[in-house]
């Protein structure tokens, strides 16, 4: 897909650079705003909502985080979007066989169509409600995976009763248990993946995640890699190299406005789009001011510890212009190229694809350097957070 999009784009900035910055801006937007939709079930108290909260950055007791509780607090279908990029969803569904859903009823009252994917939640064994919508997710041929939820819980009363105690052993027996229980059940290959939901940098989440990366077409794994926790340095990886792909885009963008021989134009819009482009980077890193006071909620580390650990300009704080400027004076490569761009957009003939070029460049340099910045920062930051349980 980016290939055929990269020659279209090429085309149109040698012969209409107006119409190849509208396709670049609309590509962004999608790359960015595809919907996901993540249907979490289970019966209750398995730790469905806290999954959903905990997912989202979110304590169980913050202002518009899923309710929890010991009896059943999902009464209705309800959809939680994600703070930073409402286009994913995660849908708290009743367990089945509630009074408002029973069985018989449930996958129409459900919708289970409309959800890319389905996670079911147990804190014990999985039970038959939970394999009869397992199968009936399967002959829909949907994508569903079984999370024993709580897993914390059975490693201390574990350890607590048991003399040569072994945690890996005991997650192995387990999760063996687990998958011999979906045997029993008809399922060929059945994964279960055990989690704790106030942790889920530990045991199976990278996993998970792993697999569900496998598995989602391109857009959606995009949606799923920009709104998945800060769980591991892979993960800080991933979500660098998918925004550093996004940088020739954001440069053509830059390029595009450059072809327009109004001075300061291209400046103006060389700001703009490097100030969207860094806007976002801080949100995929969780570097938001809301984003590291939420983190310090969940993790017990003070907010001003994290604050600490960042060293760039550019984190914890609302992007400007004025800030973009200010740390640009610092780039003299960036700025000789802005200049010369500038300059050269008047000169005849060659003026404007040289001032596109240099646009180009100097776009494309700023977005890398603020870009590993931030990816540094993520780092330091998950450190902090994490401290000695982070798996670096």
């Amino acid at each position: 897909m980016d290939d055929k999009f990269d020659t279209e784009i090429q085309l149109l900035m040698e012969t209409d650079p107006a119409a190849a910055a509208v396709k670049i801006k609309e590509y962004i937007e999608q790359k960015n705003d595809t919907p996901l939709n993540i249907a979490i079930t289970g019966e209750s108290g398995s730790g469905k909502s806290t999954f959903i909260n905990y997912y989202r950055g979110m304590t169980n007791n913050d202002e518009g985080a899923a309710p929890t509780g010991v009896e059943e607090t999902t009464s209705d279908i309800r959809s939680y979007p994600h703070p930073e990029y409402p286009n994913v969803k995660l849908w708290d569904l009743p367990g089945v066989g509630t009074t408002k859903f029973p069985a018989d009823k449930y996958l129409e009252l459900v919708e289970l169509e409309k959800f890319d994917f389905f996670v079911i939640i147990s804190d014990t064994r999985f039970r038959e409600n939970d394999v009869k919508l397992a199968k009936a997710i399967q002959k829909m041929e949907k994508k569903f995976y079984f999370v024993r939820s709580k897993i914390d819980n059975d490693l201390q009363a574990e350890e607590r009763y048991k003399r040569n105690f072994d945690e890996q052993e005991t997650l192995q027996t387990i999760r063996d248990n687990c998958i011999q229980g979906m045997h029993n059940e008809g399922f060929k290959s059945p994964q279960v993946f055990l989690l704790c939901n106030f942790e889920l940098h530990l045991y199976d989440f990278p996993l998970l995640h792993e697999t569900l990366e496998r598995e989602l077409p391109e857009l959606k794994r995009h949606a799923l890699l920009m709104t998945m926790p800060n769980i591991n340095q892979e993960v800080i990886n991933k979500k660098k190299e998918a925004l550093q792909a996004q940088i020739k885009y954001y440069a053509a963008g830059s390029a595009a406005g450059s072809a327009v021989p109004v001075p300061g134009l291209s400046v103006t819009v060389d700001l703009n789009l490097i100030v969207t482009a860094v806007t976002h980077y801080v949100v995929t890193f969780r570097l938001d001011i809301e984003s590291l006071k939420k983190l310090a909620d969940t993790t017990g580390v003070p907010y001003d510890d994290l604050k600490q650990s960042i060293l760039s300009p550019l984190a914890g704080v609302t992007i400007t212009r004025a800030l973009i400027i200010k740390v640009l004076a610092q780039l003299a490569s960036v700025i000789a190229l802005m200049a010369g761009e500038e300059v050269s957009k008047f000169i005849p003939i060659i003026g404007i694809p040289a001032a596109m070029a240099l646009s180009f460049a100097g776009t494309y340099k700023a977005l890398s350097h603020f870009l590993n910045m931030l990816a540094e920062d993520a780092e330091r930051v998950f450190k902090r957070a994490l401290g000695s349980n982070s798996s670096v």
